[in-house]
């Protein structure tokens, strides 16, 4: 009985109870582990949060405090050295093919779980069962799956559990989440949206959304995208066991006020990706303008101008040194260029600072939108009056 299971399945049923079984824990790591552990976005019902808990150390062998600590290092010191598994550092390659490595290298680190795992359960499950067993919660899953399954269905389906989650979430997020994709927002590192369809690792595709708003329980931003964690997120809110504490702000408008005030910066600051993603298109309108220019008077600069489009709208932080350098040494050949440049440096400073006096802020942000609406450039004066109108 034990060799052929209880369940007497076809193959494809098989098939799909590996991939429920590995559904779970999808939705067990971006609802719970993610969303609610380590960015707090939601709170989980105490039932449901121990699902999870359970299910997860029966699937996985990961400890919540450790995961969390992790994943919140790497936010704090994101693809720098110190970050625990940026491909920028280690190579897309080790990542890739060795994050799960990475991951537990960090996760021994007492100094990380000292910083970083605050605020994670520590109830005697966790402490005695949870944290000290772990091969146990596997061994256990493993029975279930044989007596289920059958022997070799059974290893399979255990396999496969096993994999997915280290593969996925620490290979392919970690590592192509930082290297390859689409981004809609230019944040200070260089995460990136795989797919806009977050379907395999339950939303965890949107990489490049959830390091603009970190503490959003909602990662897809656009129409387009698709965050099924979202749609767990609203089924358990449905059923009275989530509840929603942040998501990601959406703009608003009203009509341009005559002068910046502290309304109109702290909207400012709140939608900042936002403001730079419409000073990135402003910028690309000057761009091609000179770019034109540039092409009938001086069609040697103008190819100069054409080797630091790609690095225009970037996030400063995330350019080589050698793009950077060569970005500061072509801008001067365009006046207009530089200006904008050096006005987006300028209000990008403003919520840098956010932590400095209301007052001194208000008036460095009335000063900006006085000198861009005087700039002549028209795309700048535009731009000022559209900041006038965050609401």
């Amino acid at each position: 009985m034990l060799f052929y299971g209880v369940l007497d399945l076809p193959w494809w049923g098989y098939a799909i109870a590996a991939a429920v079984l590995t559904h779970i824990t999808i939705v067990a790591v971006t609802v719970f582990l993610h969303r609610h552990q380590a960015h707090r976005a939601l709170d989980l019902h105490p039932a449901l949060s121990h699902f999870f808990r359970l299910w997860l150390w029966m699937t996985t062998g990961m400890v919540t405090r450790e995961w969390a600590a992790v994943h919140r290092k790497h936010h704090a010191k994101c693809d720098s050295p110190e970050d625990p598994h940026s491909p920028q550092i280690y190579g897309i390659s080790r990542v890739l093919w060795g994050g799960v490595f990475l991951y537990v290298k960090a996760a021994r680190d007492p100094e990380t779980l000292a910083r970083y795992g605050a605020g994670t359960p520590n109830d005697w499950l966790e402490r005695n069962v949870y944290s000290k067993f772990l091969i146990l919660g596997i061994t256990l899953m493993g029975v279930i799956d044989l007596v289920l399954f059958g022997v070799v269905p059974g290893v399979l389906i255990l396999l496969v559990q096993l994999v997915w989650i280290p593969f996925w979430a620490a290979g392919v997020i970690n590592g192509v989440g930082h290297y390859w994709g689409y981004r809609n927002w230019s944040t200070p590192d260089w995460s990136t949206n795989i797919v806009p369809w977050g379907v395999l690792i339950g939303g965890e595709e949107l990489h490049n959304n959830h390091h603009a708003y970190p503490t959003s329980a909602k990662l897809s931003n656009k129409w387009y995208e698709i965050d099924i964690g979202w749609l767990y997120v609203r089924i358990f809110q449905a059923l009275g066991l989530a509840k929603v504490k942040h998501v990601a702000p959406r703009p608003h408008f009203s009509s341009p006020k005559p002068t910046a005030d502290v309304q109109m910066l702290q909207s400012v600051i709140a939608n900042r990706y936002d403001v730079l993603a419409q000073y990135a298109k402003s910028l690309k309108v000057i761009y091609a303008k000179e770019l034109g220019r540039l092409r009938r008077f001086a069609p040697a600069e103008a190819l100069l101008l054409r080797e630091i489009e790609s690095s225009l709208t970037r996030n400063e932080r995330t350019l080589r040194e050698a793009e950077l350098a060569k970005l500061n040494e072509t801008l001067p050949k365009s006046r207009a260029l530089q200006t904008m440049v050096s006005m987006r440096r300028e209000l990008a400073a403003l919520w840098e600072r956010s932590a400095a006096p209301r007052d001194q802020l208000v008036r460095q942000f009335q000063d900006w939108c006085k000198r861009a609406e005087s700039s002549g450039i028209r795309a700048l004066a535009d731009f000022s009056q559209r900041l006038r109108s965050y609401a």
